[in-house]
């Protein structure tokens, strides 16, 4: 799943209003305007797009990378629970989570569960109203930092199906 159809969806899912995307950005460290908002949520013409990947901007559009992507889901955060103070010790932002391209699901459904302050049950609530099966071990595995033992890639059909959830929830 590419990043603008997660910023897309996560929208649509959560009904936020394109004045609200930009302060999310500007609260995940990231200036961008109103028109440029608007071409990171437009879909590219074409249904394959492999270079549209590597590129900063397209000739269509904004191109959400997987720095931008990370920062509006720490603004998120921010949005919807308030700025936290750092400890002493712990620098001012944190460091980039996403370091593959494959781990870009399992960190959009860590953030998610931190921003809409959602408990394992919940999101296993949530997969089930979109029709996925999951169990509490399976979700253990997807939101374990990359690298440990039992860390397991969250495909995007998970992801996919996360999103379709929220919907069913927020939006009935």
């Amino acid at each position: 799943m590419h990043n603008h159809d997660i910023l897309i969806r996560l929208r649509y899912a959560l009904d936020i209003k394109n004045k609200d995307m930009v302060e999310i950005f500007k609260l995940g460290e990231i200036e961008v305007t109103m028109e440029e908002v608007m071409q990171m949520l437009t879909k590219p013409k074409d249904d394959y797009y492999e270079e549209y990947d590597d590129m900063d901007e397209a000739d269509d559009g904004v191109n959400c990378n997987n720095m931008m992507l990370e920062s509006f889901l720490n603004g998120l955060i921010i949005f919807k629970r308030g700025r936290q103070e750092p400890k002493p010790g712990q620098p001012q932002s944190p460091a980039p989570a996403v370091k593959h391209k494959e781990s870009v699901n399992n960190i959009l459904l860590k953030k998610l569960k931190i921003a809409l302050s959602l408990t394992s049950e919940d999101m296993i609530d949530i997969l089930e109203e979109a029709g996925v099966m999951i169990t509490k071990g399976e979700l253990s595995a997807i939101l374990r930092k990359v690298g440990h033992r039992n860390y397991k890639e969250c495909g995007d059909r998970y992801a996919r199906n996360f999103l379709k959830g929220l919907t069913l929830r927020y939006r009935g």
